[in-house]
């Protein structure tokens, strides 16, 4: 397992999960604007954070089929990154988006057997990464976030043209499992490393960064 794989905590709520993730070298911090989720952020609650993250460190909005309405919102009080993309954007969205707002965008997409693979190809001719998500129930009312995994053996020895993160269900225990099987350069957590909906956990989020770079 590389020891330089790139880690995104995502779903943060105030300055001292920041502070965790900082310490335990994550490369990427994620603020989730979407209200039926447990890790919303309003945008004045994801500015101060915003504001706090050191130089470094890429700052990602994960936001689900966002109207330019609410991208104009956001866009215009957090200094941010990256765009995420977690909805049904298609990929006349995705690129209209990047043209908009001139940030990059990381598009999800949902993984749930070998006729999700298509879709990957797809988004990463118009994306600037792509997040490899298990694909959610059917009945979820989150897009993400819903602490489960896929087979990773889907999509071992699969490349794209585009930098990938890997995500859905990962937690300290089987990110190492995950980056051996697929050999994923950065990965993306956000249940696993909380002790309740919502609640990041110091010392999960220190466990979790050491086990994905562990040797």
């Amino acid at each position: 397992m590389p020891a330089n794989t790139s880690v995104k905590i995502c779903g943060l709520r105030d300055v001292a999960s920041l502070k965790a993730a900082v310490d335990a070298a994550a490369s990427y911090v994620g603020l989730v604007f979407f209200p039926k989720s447990p890790r919303n952020v309003s945008i004045d609650e994801a500015t101060v954070i915003a504001q706090a993250v050191p130089p470094g460190v890429a700052k990602v909005a994960l936001v689900i089929d966002a109207d330019n309405a609410l991208l104009d919102q956001i866009t215009a009080k957090v200094p941010l990154d990256i765009l995420q993309l977690h909805g049904h954007e298609t990929p006349e969205r995705v690129s209209e988006i990047r043209t908009r707002y001139g940030l990059p965008v990381m598009k999800a997409v949902g993984v749930a057997d070998e006729s999700d693979l298509a879709a990957l190809d797809t988004y990463a001719q118009v994306a600037d990464q792509i997040l490899v998500d298990a694909k959610p129930p059917k009945d979820a009312n989150l897009p993400g976030g819903n602490g489960l995994s896929f087979d990773w053996r889907l999509i071992a020895g699969r490349r794209w043209p585009v930098p990938w993160m890997l995500a859905g269900g990962l937690t300290p225990q089987t990110v190492g499992e995950a980056i051996a099987l697929t050999d994923a350069g950065q990965v993306d957590v956000s249940s696993g490393v909380e002790s309740a909906p919502g609640v990041k956990d110091a010392a999960r989020i220190a466990a979790f960064c050491a086990a994905a770079r562990a040797d």
